[in-house]
């Protein structure tokens, strides 16, 4: 454990940590865009709760999102924004100095 009184577990981001949020961080982190289909495939969350945690993500400004109509069908894509990245490239290395700082138990 480091000698500094700092807690890695209290800077975790909070926004990214629920797991909903973290499934949908995780995907769009590793593609361009998505669209709202292709998230509900690789989250396996509902309609409204995927909707609901992507509305949180995005008044947090890590995702940003348009809205429109391709041939009268809506169609919303998202992707991660820069504040988005850096947030969660940030989450990911709290989350490893957190794992590493528990010593694991003698038996």
């Amino acid at each position: 454990m480091s000698n500094d009184n700092t807690n890695p577990q209290s800077e975790i981001d909070r926004i990214i940590h629920e797991p909903a949020r973290l499934k949908i961080m995780l995907q769009l982190s590793l593609v361009r865009e998505a669209d709202f289909r292709y998230l509900l495939f690789k989250t396996k969350l509902s309609r409204g709760n995927l909707s609901v945690q992507l509305q949180k993500l995005e008044a947090a400004g890590y995702i940003e999102s348009l809205k429109q109509f391709v041939k009268r069908v809506p169609r919303t894509v998202v992707w991660i924004t820069d504040e988005g990245k850096k947030a969660f490239r940030n989450y990911k290395h709290q989350l490893v100095e957190l794992l590493g700082s528990e010593s694991e138990p003698e038996e």
